[in-house]
């Protein structure tokens, strides 16, 4: 069996490791970390449950799909639970869209603000339906990205416009402000800007209005934990604690990886860690001919976060599983956190409350949430050693104040931060960008890095910066795009196993 040495556990890591464990190959994943998960680890604390990073199940298929490879059903692992509204998008005056797959309803709620943007949803759900079966149906998402399937999607991108900025198509469907950021800020939630992202990106909210959005009970980290039952029952090994330091190269191919002292050999290397942090930090430059330290440096890389988790012993019904909180401010704001690399005195604001949904995640009477904040990645000159604490004030402040969460300072009993720099630290995130390569159209599909290492054979990348990007259903289809270079590579091709899967 050929032995593969993946390095980081987080969804796309441990998605590549079940997939080729169930053809037979022999994995060994490796985690700096002391539990799984990656970005999406788990806070537990004085019976507060916190997730740390995704925070909601879109497109639940796409996970099914890793499942199906062992012969396994979703349903067995995970009790998932339908939200709806999916989100709720508080505007800067207090005035309110829940967001939900309800075609009606969202009518209804647009004419708040103007009747014409009511008028064109059916069109523009109709548009992004065709973003939607070109990246899903048609499998351009799950496939490897090459010069061929650029060149045969080429005319209908321009046909549909899924070059263009999201913002710029979204404002062709609708006028008012308010609906323009309700179907323009998706990319937000993949580290890049609704202004710069090519609106190929609005498959999104086709992805959500067909499929749902879901949470699982017990928090997102319950999915983390049935990736690792399954991963176990077929016979794959995992090393927690165990910090991969290099990639070693021989003859110009991946022979294994170093920990410590420790070598362990193998034929094949898959990295789900950072992009810029696997090349930088991992490999030799002397092995890289075209990843150089130059190059990589030079991609954009996405946003960062900065986090408070709350546990709060007072409810707040105003808060749904998902809440948005926006400043009067959009295009400007981004271009502060994108382009000018400052920290804005105003913010737009996203709250994870699963205690709204599964109330195991709380005391009882209490709220466990998480609140996220965008803001510029380490390549801003802010110190947060010395921020982070007068920003969180900051935000606490405007949602006790300002937004109307009464007595929320006084009723906190557990709040952890999280800043940029925990990114770099904790995560070994380039710049502390918590998604990395930003989905830019100078860096989408084929101009996005490789899930094939150009430079190094037997090396291959899986997760946020390959194809197709972030998001936990990109993540997950970047796992399957890996699966399949790989098994062409090794001698099985993806054509001929599909074909087989279908017959039996």
């Amino acid at each position: 069996m050929n032995k593969v040495s993946i390095i980081g556990s987080g969804f796309g890591g441990m998605a590549t490791a079940i997939r080729l464990q169930s053809k037979g190959f022999d994995v060994t994943v490796f985690e700096k970390n002391d539990l799984i998960g990656g970005h999406a680890y788990q806070l537990q604390k004085s019976g507060y449950t916190f997730d740390m990073g995704p925070s909601l199940i879109t497109a639940p298929e796409i996970i099914n799909k890793v499942f199906n490879c062992a012969d396994e059903k979703l349903e067995d692992y995970l009790d998932l639970i339908y939200l709806d509204p999916f989100y709720r998008i508080y505007f800067h005056d207090k005035s309110f869209i829940d967001y939900s797959a309800d075609s009606d309803d969202m009518k209804t709620q647009l004419a708040k603000f103007s009747q014409r943007d009511a008028d064109n949803y059916d069109s523009f759900i109709a548009y992004v339906k065709q973003l939607y079966k070109a990246v899903i149906e048609d499998e351009l998402g799950s496939s490897p990205f090459k010069v061929k399937t650029l060149l045969t999607f080429l005319p209908e991108a321009l046909r549909l416009k899924a070059l263009n900025p999201c913002y710029n198509v979204v404002s062709r469907f609708f006028q008012h402000p308010n609906n323009r950021f309700t179907f323009s800020f998706h990319p937000l939630f993949i580290g890049g800007s609704p202004f710069r992202s090519p609106s190929v990106y609005l498959m999104i909210p086709y992805l959500e209005k067909s499929g749902g959005v879901w949470f699982t009970k017990g928090g997102m980290y319950s999915l983390v934990k049935a990736f690792e039952k399954l991963f176990l029952k077929l016979g794959g090994k995992i090393k927690t604690g165990c910090e991969v330091s290099e990639i070693v190269i021989k003859d110009n191919k991946a022979a294994g990886v170093r920990v410590g002292d420790d070598f362990y050999e193998s034929d094949i290397v898959v990295s789900n860690a950072h992009f810029a942090h696997t090349y930088l930090d991992l490999i030799h430059e002397e092995n890289r001919k075209k990843w150089t330290d130059r190059r990589v440096k030079k991609l954009d890389y996405s946003m960062s976060t900065f986090l408070i988790y709350l546990g709060v012993k007072k409810q707040y019904p105003q808060l749904k599983h998902h809440t948005l909180i926006l400043s009067e401010r959009y295009k400007e704001l981004v271009k502060d956190i994108f382009d000018r690399k400052v920290l804005p005195e105003d913010f737009s604001m996203y709250l994870h409350v699963p205690s709204r949904t599964d109330q195991n995640m709380a005391p009882p009477g209490s709220e466990s949430m998480y609140i996220l904040i965008p803001v510029p990645n380490l390549k801003a000159d802010i110190n947060w050693q010395i921020k982070a604490g007068q920003y969180a004030d900051k935000i606490l402040k405007f949602l006790e104040e300002d937004f109307g969460l009464t007595d929320l300072r006084a009723n906190i009993e557990v709040k952890e931060i999280f800043t940029p720099e925990d990114f770099k630290t904790r995560r070994n995130n380039y710049l502390g960008s918590a998604w990395g390569v930003e989905p830019r159209l100078t860096q989408t599909a084929i101009f996005r890095p490789s899930n094939k290492s150009g430079d190094i054979k037997n090396l291959y990348l899986v997760g946020a910066s390959t194809h197709p990007g972030a998001g936990v259903p990109g993540v997950l289809l970047s796992a399957e795009v890996t699966e399949k270079v790989i098994l062409s590579d090794f001698g099985v091709p993806f054509q001929k196993l599909k074909i087989e899967n279908q017959l039996v």
